[in-house]
């Protein structure tokens, strides 16, 4: 894309408009996630990474200064995440390891309790009740990745859209859902 046209987006990004982020999105998307999977190599993390990456960007958009390049400013945004979640394996583990000491070596029977299989399905209704707040296009993005459990090229596919609208749709309905539920 030419220089010029990536100024331009960002621009409008930062005055709001849905198109320009999503253009932006497409062509950086395999920079990032390139860049990502090299680093973490695991496609999951790469991809979950990559997205909380332009999450970031997008919602600090306004703080972009465009002395530097927006693709390296994207690549900082995700190479801070990723150090912050290999921080936080590794804190969640020493945390483990001290409070179970030889526990954490032992097998652990992972069935749900009744009670946890109550509270389970107690949230999960509650999940279900905040999913149709959504307006239709979201709530179809949310069942067809979580509840079929379809790949992002599967969704694609069902829905007839190119796998990067199929992200950005699914991002968005996350955040939607989760100023929902923060609501409550």
């Amino acid at each position: 894309m030419v220089e010029t046209s990536i100024k331009e987006n960002i621009k409008k990004a930062k005055d709001g408009n849905q198109i320009a982020f999503s253009i932006l999105l497409d062509t950086f998307w395999n920079d990032v996630y390139g860049f990502q999977l090299i680093r973490t190599k695991n496609e999951n993390d790469a991809e979950d990474i990559t997205i909380r990456t332009f999450s970031k960007a997008f919602d600090k958009i306004n703080s972009y200064d465009d002395a530097y390049e927006f693709k390296t400013w994207l690549i900082t945004i995700s190479k801070n995440l990723h150090v912050d979640l290999i921080r936080k394996r590794k804190r969640s583990l020493l945390d483990e390891m001290d409070n179970h000491g030889d526990e954490v070596k032992k097998v652990l029977d992972e069935t749900p309790s009744v009670e946890d299989q109550l509270i389970i399905e107690q949230n999960l209704a509650n999940l279900l009740q905040d999913i149709k707040k959504l307006k239709p296009h979201y709530q179809k993005v949310i069942n067809l990745r979580y509840f079929n459990e379809l790949s992002y090229a599967e969704i694609a596919k069902e829905l007839n859209e190119p796998v990067n609208n199929i992200k950005v749709k699914l991002l968005r309905a996350k955040k939607l859902l989760a100023e929902i539920i923060t609501k409550k």
